[in-house]
């Protein structure tokens, strides 16, 4: 056994035994006796109304306690409640919404009179209509929700095309994401972190169809109990989870068309969703299948400058032209199920893959001049790129609650969690030169990578009283990424090929991380307390071929965090929210190997990059729990930024890599306005007006940069009736410094229609995305010795028909789907 190993032993022992101290302790608290509230739904038939929604309301602020489901006779019955006064709200698709009268709870059962549902004026005699749906933003008191589910603008869409039309959210040309001018976003699909960012993200989240996705989540200040991962917030993608009894299903295809220099794109996408529900059993499956083409055109004009007794002179210039096509091909599976082994105990598993296949054909076209404009060289390259990765990924969960007291029940909830990442990257780049000779050369690249993800995570909730709640927990993850890059090129004798020792590189990482956290929720009439402390242990190796370029890292960081909720009426509330945070290099950034784009341009990783960390703060004020106003402040040391910059003045070679720079100050004013215009037009409009200044030096240039921007969105949705609805998006942001990069005004609009048939089991859809086609990115980047400008396009007008229809029966009830803990690590990776 080597060092490595015990050093994991001693750090899981430390991280298990802190956890059973927070447990014992809690354990300890003293026990109280809690009452319940029991009652039946009928129509006004007096017919039973099964599997109505029945939710218990604090009554001095409306607060929801908590939730459940009538049976099949109508009858409910709400247990483990703690004594004060509350109303109850019923409701079930197709009637009127029904509340209680105020009640008060003490340690006895309160039999209320029963519910008498009218049938809304869409259900007619034989059937019911269901003619609501939710609306596409909601604003909660730590978090906006993005309805995706219905909405037209999901339809034929990408997941990472509804992403971007998200409030706040941006997506830059290098696929990275930023939340409200931020970069250093935690994504999560379903509770899972994936293990990838910037491009590798982005394709994943374009194989995965937006008909699959229910909500996304717009996080900016998570507590304690969330991994301290992801400075500017997390992003929870959330999928459909189908809650009928019996069997049921969703059948979706669709079929995009986009026009891009001359050329016809075509999008196909179909999928399968089927969910089992009896008694305590739940099985759950799905499966889609997408055939993608996308292209993108990119134009660069490079200045390069020399140094003559302090003086800048101007040295050449270089310009290209470049264009890609690329088809993709992606399977997306997930099964799992879920059993009640008695009252107070499911368990639960899931095994998910997916397959993507994408073949890239690039050409390029640059030229070469001196300072005094004369061309130097000229040449035209071809660039032939198949990327093939495929993942499977299980989980193993486990929630026990104990027996309640007055202040509530006891829960404990166990994941395990294993997953492995293949990938194989094959490219030949041909160049054919002009000038100052005619010559070739070849440049045949293969990445062969692995990668393996391990966790176990424990959580424990113990409400202390009615007023005080205990979280508590610890994780322990292990990952190993292994990634083989060979490069070749001709051999001197210009027969075969033969290995390039300069852009080869063999690179393994691997990576323990140790984490604890307590989280303490204290509530008192009209305010909520919370803060949390979360430890972590961090423990990685990283060795590439060349041992100069090793590292060893081991470090201990603490992550507080906190947060006030004040309820001044039920029209108004303010909240403040602290956090620190850490952003640390995903194993793509530090792995050094090489991605070329043409001859003299490439992408590569920096073994060299320290992990950011950050200082958090949000205030926001809340109207009719709708409208919001908010202004938060960051301070990030060593920010993490994508950099273009010269890697060799000889041959003008220039590298895409990412950097650290000193330090990030952030301010922004956010502003979010629902408005209802007209019985059929609802209108979210979102604003944020923000400030980033960064400060540095890289490759010999300083940078004291910073600039206000701004970005709004605009999203409505219009009820035409007779089963017809509409929504119309628009987006802009405006012009903005990022490091190194000025970045050019961009804006959207995007538009849909949709029509329901079958008794709203069918649907059809119809959408274009960026009508205009202004989705565009422009920017500069701009050192002492080089300046870079470059205009980078997309098909991103796209006009998309899709149908989807869902079978089986309509009676709803509860469910329990589990989340993993290995969500930190599978979005790092790649």
């Amino acid at each position: 056994m080597n060092k490595n190993f015990f050093m994991r032993l001693r750090a899981s022992l430390s991280a298990g035994l802190l956890v059973a101290a927070i447990l014992i302790s809690a354990r300890a608290a003293t026990a109280q006796q809690v009452g319940a509230v029991s009652g039946s739904v009928h129509e006004t038939s007096g017919r039973a109304v099964p599997f109505a929604t029945l939710t218990l309301h604090r009554a001095t602020d409306s607060v929801v306690v908590k939730s459940d489901f009538s049976d099949d006779k109508g009858a409910f019955r709400l247990t483990t409640v703690s004594p004060g006064r509350y109303v109850v709200l019923a409701s079930q698709v197709g009637f009127v919404r029904q509340w209680s009268a105020p009640f008060e709870v003490a340690a006895t059962e309160v039999k209320l009179p029963a519910f008498t549902l009218q049938a809304s004026k869409a259900t007619n005699l034989q059937e019911v209509t269901v003619v609501g749906q939710k609306p596409m933003f909601e604003r909660l008191a730590d978090r906006t929700i993005v309805n995706v589910e219905g909405s037209t603008l999901a339809a034929g869409a990408s997941s990472l095309e509804v992403l971007g039309r998200a409030p706040g959210v941006t997506v830059d040309g290098n696929d990275n994401l930023a939340l409200k001018g931020r970069q250093g976003v935690l994504v999560l699909i379903d509770g899972k972190r994936q293990p990838m960012t910037g491009s590798e993200l982005a394709d994943y989240l374009r194989a995965l169809p937006a008909d699959q996705v229910k909500n996304i989540e717009l996080i900016t200040n998570p507590p304690a109990k969330y991994d301290a991962q992801g400075g500017a917030g997390i992003i929870a993608i959330n999928l459909k989870k189908d809650q009928r009894q019996g069997t049921n299903g969703t059948l979706n295809a669709s079929y995009g068309l986009s026009r891009f220099n001359n050329s016809n794109n075509g999008k196909y996408v179909t999928g399968l969703s089927v969910n089992h529900r009896h008694q305590k059993l739940n099985l759950f499956g799905s499966y889609s299948y997408a055939d993608r083409e996308n292209a993108s055109a990119l134009n660069i004009n490079r200045s390069f400058f020399s140094y003559s007794d302090q003086q800048k002179l101007f040295a050449g210039s270089t310009l290209q032209e470049n264009f890609s096509h690329n088809q993709g091909r992606s399977h997306t599976w997930k099964a799992g199920l879920d059993y009640t082994l008695g009252e107070h105990t499911v368990v639960g598993g899931t095994v998910n893959g997916q397959q993507y296949n994408t073949v890239q054909d690039g050409t390029n076209y640059t030229e070469q001049f001196n300072a005094l404009s004369n061309p130097l060289a000229r040449y035209r390259s071809t660039n032939d790129r198949s990327y093939i990765t495929s993942n499977i990924a299980g989980n193993l969960n486990l929630r026990h609650t104990f027996a309640s007291d007055s202040a509530g029940p006891r829960e404990l909830t166990a994941d395990a969690d294993y997953a492995y990442y293949d990938t194989r990257r094959l490219q030949q780049l041909n160049t054919l030169y002009f000038l100052p000779k005619d010559s070739t050369d070849l440049l045949d690249g293969n990445q062969q990578g692995g990668l393996t993800i391990q966790s176990v995570k424990v959580d424990y909730t113990h409400p202390v009283s009615k007023q005080l709640r205990l979280e508590a927990g610890g994780k322990v993850s292990w990952v190993r990424s292994d990634n083989d890059v060979l490069f070749r090129v001709p051999g001197t004798d210009g027969v075969g090929l033969v290995r390039d020792p300069r852009r080869s590189n063999h690179f393994i990482y691997d990576e323990n991380i140790n984490a604890g956290y307590v989280n303490v929720n204290y509530t008192l009439p009209g305010w909520n307390l919370q803060g949390g402390l979360r430890g972590e242990q961090t423990n990685v190796t990283g060795r590439p071929e060349n041992p100069a370029e090793g590292f060893d890292r081991n470090y201990f960081q603490f992550f507080p965090s906190a947060a006030i909720k004040r309820t001044f009426t039920p029209k108004q509330e303010t909240s403040l929210s602290l956090s620190r945070r850490i952003d640390r290099p995903s194993y793509g950034q530090l792995n050094p190997f090489r991605s070329y784009i043409d001859a003299t341009t490439y992408g590569a990783g920096n073994p060299n990059l320290r992990p950011q960390t950050s200082y958090n703060f949000e205030l926001t004020h809340t109207y009719l729990q709708k409208y919001s106003l908010g202004v938060s402040y960051s301070l990030t040391s060593d920010p993490i930024i994508n950099t273009v910059q010269p890697a060799d003045d000889s041959t003008r070679a220039i590298v895409s890599t990412n950097q650290n720079l000193g330090q990030q100050h952030y301010v922004a004013l956010t502003l979010n306005a629902p408005l209802e215009l007209a019985k059929w037009w609802t209108m979210n409009n979102n604003a944020v007006l923000y400030y980033n200044r960064f400060r540095g030096s890289l490759a010999g240039t300083d940078l004291n940069a910073g600039k206000a921007a701004y970005s709004i969105t605009s999203n409505s949705s219009f009820t035409l009736g007779k089963g017809w609805s509409a929504d119309l998006s628009a987006r802009y942001q405006s012009a903005e410094v990022y490091g190194f990069f000025r970045l050019r005004p961009q804006g959207e609009v995007t538009a849909g229609i949709q029509k329901s048939a079958w008794d709203r089991k069918g649907t059809f859809k119809l959408n274009v995305t960026d009508i205009f086609f202004t989705s565009v990115t422009r920017a500069t980047s701009t050192y002492n010795n080089y300046a870079e400008r470059f205009y980078q396009s997309r098909d991103s007008r796209v006009a998309t028909l899709s149908f989807s229809y869902r079978f089986g029966n309509d009676k709803v009830a509860p469910t329990r789907r589990r989340q993993g803990g290995a969500e930190d690590e599978k979005r790092r990776a790649g």
